[in-house]
């Protein structure tokens, strides 16, 4: 069986939004780790949680996104 270290799990998708990169995270407990570091490292994300999971999408330096360029994504 593999199991996953949880702390390199959080460091490989910040890694990703700091490439510029959106991430993915299925578990809460991940979801919830992840979030923490976004917010310790200020990284200026737009979260999108449903119930399957959470997709953390990089925010450039530019206002938030209209309904319609959500919808699109």
């Amino acid at each position: 069986m593999f199991i996953m270290n949880r702390k390199r799990m959080v460091e490989d998708k910040l890694e990703q939004l700091n490439k510029g990169q959106t991430a993915y995270a299925e578990s809460r407990e991940l979801i919830r780790l992840v979030k923490r570091e976004i917010e310790n490292q200020q990284i200026p994300v737009f979260t999108d949680e449903t119930e399957s999971g959470c997709w953390f999408i990089p925010q450039k330096n530019s206002p938030a996104p209209s309904d319609e360029q959500l919808a699109q994504m």
